[in-house]
Formats: structure tokens, sequence, C-alpha cells
């Protein structure tokens, strides 16, 4: 066991969460198949969220298999973040099956005219959160309620400078960074950096609401994943896997800092809502861009320019 490891036990540090629902987004591989188990340890009832049935299935069945995990609580939601409106129709689905929720942990080329990395992981998340807020605010109501939006985001969301770091229309969505040396990395970047700066702005909305919900930006570490390889250039990828097998953390201890994020006690004591967090429970302060008020205003806003542009409308929100 590492020494990273031997500083936080999911089992023994976090509370019981026995009676909360929760879903993860890509809960089928990864850091994301890791947190489902960790937190179905933990006694949450956690819905797979996954793109293709048929690895949802299978990945449900050998979740199910594990004798330390009660079967009834790992259940499959079939969801797929290249298309918004197949988000939008997911949450729904799961409104109808669940008539509460206590943790959303949202992580992940696109049908639209967006780029494959802003439409995975910022538009299609935007969509099945903002969706699934209204059942999440109701479960906030009740007394003694926990609830929490966990974004996945990345170290690497401090890539882009800060010209590059801006929302303000379709141009700035769909850069290719095509002048740079690594345009597949800073792609990968921008969308990180988004999920850190709709962190900030979903929160600063909710706290203007009285909604206590707590959203957290949360970088998993140096983790060994596929995603990882892809953000790099093709001939890199034989080395960096290499070399992932040999330095960066396993999925299991990558999910760490996710779980702490939706179960750690600290997160409601120490109000820690809008924070972005790295390994395990540090709080840290984002990139100056994602730092900048008026940067969310205008992700949101562009955001919610491109929905409507396609047939998309969600229920307003406070500004």
């Amino acid at each position: 066991m590492s020494p990273f490891s031997k500083k936080f036990d999911p089992q023994s540090d976090l509370p019981d969460l026995s009676g909360k629902v929760a879903i993860v987004t890509g809960g089928n591989a990864g850091i994301g198949y890791a947190t489902v188990k960790h937190l179905a340890r933990l006694g949450a009832k956690v819905y797979v969220a996954a793109r293709s049935e048929e690895k949802l299935t299978a990945t449900v069945e050998r979740i199910q298999s594990d004798d330390d995990i009660d079967n009834d609580l790992i259940q499959p939601l079939l969801l797929d973040l290249a298309d918004a409106r197949k988000a939008k129709a997911a949450a729904e689905e799961f409104i109808e099956m669940e008539d509460r929720l206590d943790i959303l942990r949202a992580y992940e080329q696109s049908v639209d005219a967006v780029a494959g990395s802003m439409m995975i992981n910022h538009i299609s998340p935007f969509v099945f959160t903002q969706t699934l807020l209204p059942l999440m605010k109701t479960t906030s109501e009740e007394t003694d309620s926990d609830v929490r939006i966990v974004n996945v985001t990345s170290v690497m969301h401090k890539l882009p400078t800060p010209a590059q770091g801006r929302f303000r229309n379709l141009d700035d969505f769909n850069q290719d960074f095509a002048k740079t040396s690594m345009p597949m990395l800073l792609q990968y970047a921008y969308s990180k950096l988004a999920n850190v700066v709709y962190t900030r702005e979903l929160q600063r909305r909710l706290t203007c609401a009285n909604t206590r919900i707590a959203v957290l930006a949360v970088h998993p570490g140096l983790v060994n994943t596929y995603a990882h390889r892809l953000a790099l250039p093709s001939l890199l990828q034989p080395l960096a896997s290499a070399l992932m097998r040999a330095f960066l953390r396993r999925p299991a201890v990558g999910a760490y800092n996710s779980v702490w994020a939706a179960a750690a006690p600290d997160v409601k004591l120490k109000d820690l809502g809008g924070k972005y967090v790295e390994p395990i429970g540090k709080v840290v302060p984002p990139s100056k861009v994602a730092l900048k008020e008026e940067v969310g205003q205008e992700l949101w806003a562009t955001t919610e320019e491109f929905l409507k542009s396609i047939g998309l409308e969600l229920p307003a929100m406070s500004t």
C-alpha cells in the first residue's frame, strides 16, 4: 500500500451513507467505477451511469458479485454525455424512479456543432445536473440533509492562458488550439477549466437562492486511466502508458478525493461549497481565470444559448 493510500481510508474515515442515493457518471470504468464501489460500501444506493447498455449491464453484474456490496445498492442508468438531449432524457428517467438525490458525481465527437471535449465534459453534464437540480433541492430541504454535487476536473484546468480561457461565444467553445504544440491536451484542459468555472457559478447561484447544496470541483490526482493517455499525441501514448503503470495511482485510490468530496463531514462543517479540491481534501486556489465572476456568467450564458439553438431549455436560475 502506498503512503498516499495510508493517509485516507474511505471505509473508516467517512460516515455511513445508508439511505442516501447517488449517481456516478462514467461509472463503468476507471475512477468512476472505483467511486461507485466506495460509495456503495458506505451504504449509499448508487446508480452507475454509462453510455453503453452492454457495458453497463456487465459493470453492474461485476460490482454485484462483490461479497462486501449489497446487490440492491447498485442500479444501472443509461447516460450518453455525447448528446445533450440524451443527457436530459436520462435525468428525467431517474426522476421518475427516485424521490431523492443526495450525491451527484459528474465526469466525462458530439452530434452537435460543439467540440467533443466541451460537449462531453461540460455541456451534457450541465444539462444532466440542471435537470436533476429540482430533485436535489427538494432533498436538501429535509432535516439534516447534506446534498452534494461533485464535478471531477483536473489540475490541467490551469493550462489555458487568460486569453484562451474565455467562454464568450460558441467560437470560444470550439477553439481547436491548432497553433499550439499540444492541441488535444489544451482542448481537454479547456473543458476542465469549464468544470471549475461552472462549479463556482452554480454554487454562487445556489447560495443566492439560499439552497443548501454544496458543489465542489475535485482533481483526482495523477491516475493511470485511458482518458489521460488519449489527451496526448498518438506517438507519445505507448510511452505514456508505460510511465503511467509505473508511477501513477490506481483508479481505486484516484477515486478517494471524489468520495471525500461526496461524503466527508468537513465539506458541510467548513462550508466548502464552490471550492477546488486536490487530494485528499486539500482546498487550493484554482486558476486566476476560474476566479473571475464574469467568466462564470459568460460560460453560463453561452451554454444556455447553445442549448436553445438545439431546442433544449432548462429551468432558469437566479443570477
